[in-house]
């Protein structure tokens, strides 16, 4: 059902260090920062040539990221993404196998503009799973 790893999510506690860091010290390219005011982030794009690196940082006190920063003041890794033909489908067979859909089960459009869905980590051997519809 999955298809390919579509990105590595890590969150950062300072966006503009961590790009630097991608884009200077590593050699990567990097996108510029994309505000995802309904996801509560701010993201940047590291693109590789197998995959990309999502560095996300909180856009705002209420953001789900700002959360994880409290916890992990130097950030980390956040989730994974995988790629899904049919996002719908795939969220109707994983349900069907007893995994929990975050939020109310429908769809949001994510960085790329594309629809996605999160999977409860607790089903995930501990890791949040994204799922995008590629």
């Amino acid at each position: 059902m999955i298809g390919k790893l579509n990105h590595v999510a890590i969150v950062v506690p300072d966006l503009a260090a961590a790009t630097a860091l991608y884009r200077d010290t590593l050699g990567a390219e990097v996108s510029a920062p994309l505000p995802l005011p309904e996801h509560g982030v701010t993201t940047v794009f590291v693109v590789l040539p197998n995959t990309k690196i999502e560095l996300l940082h909180p856009l705002g006190e209420d953001s789900p990221v700002a959360k994880f920063l409290a916890t992990s003041p130097a950030g980390g890794i956040h989730h994974l993404c995988y790629e899904v033909r049919d996002i719908r489908a795939a969220r109707d067979r994983l349900r069907a196998a007893g995994a929990r859909v975050l939020g109310d089960g429908e769809p949001r459009t994510g960085a790329h503009g594309k629809p996605v869905l999160f999977l409860h980590p607790k089903d995930f051997c501990g890791t949040l799973i994204e799922l995008e519809q590629a």
